[in-house]
């Protein structure tokens, strides 16, 4: 157990505050006393009692407000209304009858009240004693001392003054000579050891004669002794009123209530008594409440409350399900007869067609029979018209050469989703007659599609690369060295190599994705050296493994980053037809409403999200498409699919550029362009594939028959296959291809140069291409030798020019935000576990930390602050750590970082609003405080908020496995410094900037502003012994919530700076 310093240090000094404010309240008046005193003594009047007793406790009341001043100075920090807190402890206005009771019994009461230099004297010895509020002891006095000790010295009596003098209850300098008539205190006052006068207890405490226990020789309720000695001396009354921990006997007993400080009751059925209390409550309908009841049972209010907030959630989760449900649904069916409606069309079109080609045949058969009939009368005007002219004019709906297609319905025109997706589907099934038109995309038909107007060309980007060389940082070994080419638009360039050529470093250097390396050479855009940065939002990157959203579905992923990448221009039709495109090419027809799914939950198989993976960028109509090992892990089938759709990107001016690790013969034929990477980095070919055999038959490598070219080559550049050709060696090849293009070799691998020429016998090397081969690979390096000055590779972020107007931060912040509530929804398991771990722990800790009256709940609340920061934290950084390297990738292709953490965080309030009430209906039911439940849910809110906010530094800036250890350790460590008492130089200065000590401090000032009456002293001595003040609860949850949102800052700047990486 964490154990709590400080506690009841300084306790005794003010509780010596309290009441010697309250004497000085007591003793400013002599007057009314004396008139009091004189007239009952006098008369003896049964009628004057009440009078006097009155005019007593009016004087009372009337000083309080002449000390607000010296009370609000002095105890400020544990009194927010002065004058309610000294009514709540000293209105006897409904009972009087312990003040006439004293006046019969004790005729000189004035005289028996201690004066303010009595007071003064009695709490300065109680502070200097440094004691704790159970152990006082007065240092010796005019009247009680080693030579005086008259029987009113000991606990529980007081004396009185000689007959013909009078008490200046506001002499704060002298003590009157009150040594005579000892008697017993009055009930209802209290009696200090040490001094001879009494005081008034105050309201919520018992306070009656005390009653000797003869086998204990305790005066019972109270804790002290008659004097050795003294056979004649009796128990009196109190003797002491401080804090509950040194005083307890003078409360009120729990199951009790003292409608004066001299009677108690026991509580009765249906009610409830706490310690100190002046009245019974009556119990909440549910709740139930035997005789003599402390605290009334909430269980069936915290359980009621669990079940509603349970309901509640239940339905919103249904609800929604259901509505997400339905909505696709409508969507399925609108599909399906856009679908059955655009298949229709066509086959009506393709009758048509048929219809038309038959009607040309028997105009044509016509025709000959009647060039035989008439053959000699062909100049008559009167015969009909040549065929060829009438097959000129002729038209149809079908469209003939010259036909008038008929217009589609305006995409702007289009509103509700069965118009968008017959739309769609209608430019779709248009699409497939175009390619089944053009069989095999042949040169005349690749012609034909690219004239056609619905065919629209997008942006090229053309990358040209000089002398790229990367090598690692301090370590000087080179990744890729002297990489020269080009990447041309629409046509679709394969790097190949074997392992550890550099395939994929090559990738990621040409799209400025590498890091922790220098790189060296020149990297044009469109004969340009302007960064590819600049171009992102129409650059795609499908990255080697398949980093996609496992939560939701595949029309889901391509549907959000076509909104997000798209144009913001761009009409709602436009890009439905853009994601039933991808979605049609890729084959993903079936699975379009399946979850992807991820490592714990099965979904869609490997090849199909491998093709998620590929759409995602597709979708976005990319200028440059760069591919990282797409066809890995797919069959044939599937490779062919991709590569079909690829080719459809190409057709659009697009340039494609993926890494391959031997691919089939149909699939190798396919590609446009070759990039033949050796280890180390180093270029063997890169030109057309339809020249690489040439290229490589010139120097004396030939491929097997039946053997697949570039298994061929692959397994020559690793070794396993040895040259055929005499004196050839795979270290010469990167050389040939340098001397070839006249590139410069680089001076460690000029000896192969000598090598090439001995094995060529004098022969250039640069001469034994075929002629028709030289000009078309050397093209790609002459065109670069203009910009050989460019030599510095920019990899900075530039201006945007790309051309393309994505959505902004709001409009995305939407998208984001509908994304996020869809996984959240998907998560109800997770979330459903959190809540249950949370009622746990608000169970357990409500039944072990009950509210205790000395230290308002403190350990309660401590370990509340604990357990809550630490279950709230773990679950909060699932919300960045799940999905960081979707988060890269969105990050590098143009979204928005701003709309993506203020979704996260969005979503996430819905726990700071939920979570605060599944904790506090256990824990509030179980511990029954005396705070309000708004006032408990408003500190935990606050805290929720701020430590889900450090939640988020952490899984930004940590690995998981930290951040889960940081979200455990801190909590601990920081409630640890929070506990340091205010005698601990250092811990005092860290503590106010932990917020641990703001959500402590803010749950005690909620439950000890409800201690009143008896309380006072333990209260503002508590508070004192904590630091803490009843005016800071505003100040406390304004800190919670600014180091919440301070917080959210540092994440979202760790999120730009690291996140990233």
């Amino acid at each position: 157990m964490i154990e709590m310093s400080g506690i009841r240090g300084n306790s005794s000094r003010v509780a010596s505050s309290v009441l010697l404010i309250l004497v000085l309240v007591l003793a400013s008046s002599r007057g009314a006393w004396c008139v009091g005193e004189d007239e009952y003594s006098k008369s003896g009047d049964p009628k004057v009692l009440p009078l006097v007793t009155s005019l007593i406790y009016n004087q009372i009341l009337d000083l309080t407000s002449k000390f607000n001043k010296e009370i609000s100075q002095t105890l400020g920090f544990c009194t927010r209304n002065v004058d309610a807190d000294l009514n709540g402890a000293f209105k006897f206005a409904n009972n009087l009858e312990f003040l006439s009771n004293c006046v019969k019994e004790n005729k000189d009461v004035t005289k028996r009240i201690c004066t303010a230099a009595e007071m003064k004297f009695y709490f300065m010895s109680f502070m200097d004693s440094k004691a704790d509020a159970a152990a006082q002891f007065l240092k010796p006095n005019r009247n009680c001392n080693l030579t005086s000790w008259v029987p009113g010295c000991e606990p529980g009596w007081a004396c009185s003054v000689p007959d013909d003098k009078q008490v200046d209850l506001k002499n704060a300098n002298d003590f009157p000579d009150r040594v005579y008539h000892s008697e017993p205190c009055c009930p209802g006052f209290f009696c200090p050891k040490g001094l001879t006068c009494m005081i008034p207890c105050p309201l919520g405490s018992y306070c009656p004669h005390s009653q000797l226990n003869k086998a204990t020789g305790i005066c019972e309720p109270y804790e002290y002794q008659l004097p050795p000695g003294q056979t004649n001396h009796t128990c009196g009354g109190a003797d002491v009123w401080a804090g509950v921990s040194g005083s307890a006997e003078i409360f009120c007993s729990a199951g009790s209530y003292c409608p004066t400080t001299t009677h108690k009751i026991q509580c009765t059925k249906g009610h409830y008594c706490r310690q100190g209390s002046t009245e019974q409550r009556a119990c909440f309908k549910l709740s139930t409440c035997d005789p003599n009841s402390e605290t009334q049972n909430l269980h069936a209010y915290g359980f009621l409350l669990i079940g509603a907030l349970s309901l509640v959630l239940i339905v919103f989760y249904n609800c929604s399900d259901q509505i997400l449900t339905t909505r696709y649904q409508r969507m399925a069916k609108s599909r399906e007869r856009a679908i059955k409606s655009a298949r229709e069309t066509a086959q009506a079109r393709e009758r048509w067609k048929i219809a038309k080609e038959a009607a040309k045949k028997g105009a044509l058969g016509l025709q000959k029979q009647l060039s035989r009939t008439f053959s000699r009368k062909s100049d008559d005007p009167s015969l009909p018209p040549k065929v060829q002219d009438e097959h000129k004019s002729f038209n149809v709906a079908s469209g003939g050469k010259h036909t008038k297609k008929p217009m589609p319905p305006k995409a702007k025109q289009l509103h509700t989703k069965s118009q968008i997706f017959k739309y769609a589907y209608g430019q779709l099934e248009k699409e497939k007659a175009m390619e089944m038109k053009q069989q095999n995309l042949s040169f005349s038909g690749i012609i034909s599609m690219a004239a056609d107007t619905d065919l629209k060309a997008r942006p090229t980007i053309e990358l040209s690369f000089k002398d790229l060389t990367i090598t690692l940082k301090n370590k000087h070994k080179h990744l890729m060295r002297r990489v020269t080419g080009k990447i041309e638009a629409g046509r679709i360039s394969a790097v190949m190599g074997p392992s550890g050529a550099g395939k994929t470093t090559f990738l990621s250097a040409v799209t400025g994705k590498i890091r922790g390396c220098n790189i060296t050479g020149s990297i044009l855009i469109n004969g340009k050296p302007d960064s590819i940065h600049s171009y992102k939002k129409i650059v795609g990157f499908v990255p080697q493994d398949d980093i996609v959203h496992g939560n939701l579905t595949v029309e889901e992923n391509l549907r959000f980053s076509a909104r997000c990448r798209l144009s913001e221009d761009m009409l709602k039709a436009d890009k439905v037809l853009v994601v039933e495109r991808v979605i049609e090419s890729l084959g993903l027809q079936a699975v379009r409403d399946s979850l992807v799914g991820t490592v714990e939950k099965r979904g869609i198989s490997g090849g199909q999200r491998k093709r998620v993976n590929v759409g995602l960028e597709m979708v976005m109509e990319p200028s440059l498409l760069i591919l990282d090992e797409p066809t890995s892990g797919l069959d044939s089938s599937s490779s062919n699919l991709l590569i079909k759709a690829l080719k459809r990107e190409a057709l659009e001016g697009v340039s494609i550029c993926m890494v391959v690790h031997q691919p089939s013969y149909a699939l190798y034929k396919k590609f446009d362009d070759l990039i033949l990477l050796a280890k180390g980095g180093l270029t063997v070919y890169h030109g057309p594939v339809k020249k690489v055999e040439e290229y490589f038959e010139s120097f004396g490598i030939t491929v097997p028959d039946r053997v697949n070219p570039p298994d061929h080559y692959i397994d020559l550049l690793e070794g396993i296959v040895k040259p055929s050709a005499v004196g050839l060696t795979v270290e010469q090849l990167p050389v040939r291809w340098m001397l070839h293009n006249g590139y410069p070799v680089p001076p460690d691998m000029l000896h192969y140069c000598d090598e090439i020429a001995a094995a060529s016998k004098g022969v250039s090397t640069s001469n034994q291409a075929a002629p028709a081969l030289a000009p078309e690979l050397s093209s790609v390096g002459s065109e670069l030798k203009d910009n050989q000055e460019h030599t510095q590779f920019h990899l900075f972020n530039a201006q945007d020019l790309s051309n393309r107007n994505t959505p902004g931060v709001i409009r995305q912040y939407r998208y984001f935000l509908g994304r996020n509530s869809k996984q959240r929804l998907r998560e109800a398991q997770i979330q459903a576990a959190d809540y249950f771990i949370l009622l746990l722990a608000g169970a357990c800790l409500g039944s072990l930390g009950k509210v205790k009256g000395d230290t308002f709940g403190y350990y309660g609340y401590m370990y509340t602050v604990i357990a809550v920061s630490l279950l709230c934290k773990i679950a909060a950084i699932r919300s960045f750590t799940m999905d960081k390297l979707q988060y890269q990738r969105e990050s590098d292709s143009g979204m928005s970082s701003l709309a993506y953490f203020l979704s996260k965080d969005t979503v996430d309030l819905f726990n700071v609003l939920v979570k605060p009430l599944v904790f506090l209906s256990m824990f509030y039911s179980f511990s029954n405080p005396r705070s309000t439940f708004p006032e408990n849910y408003i500190v935990l809110l606050c805290l929720v908020y701020c430590v889900t906010g450090m939640a988020y530094v952490f899984a930004i800036f940590l690995q998981p496995a930290q951040a889960q250890l940081w979200c455990v350790l801190i909590p601990v460590v920081l409630t640890l410094i929070a506990n340091q008492g205010k005698e601990d130089k250092y811990g005092k200065m860290l503590r106010g900037f932990c917020y641990p000590t703001w959500a402590l401090e803010a749950f005690l000032i909620a439950n000890a502003q409800r201690y009143d009456g008896v309380w006072l002293i333990t209260r503002c001595a508590t508070l004192n012994d904590f630091g803490y003040n009843v005016h800071n609860f505003a100040l406390c949850l304004g800190n919670l919530i600014v180091s919440g949102i301070g917080c959210r800052l540092l994440a979202f700047f760790c999120l730009l700076k690291f996140g990233k990486k």
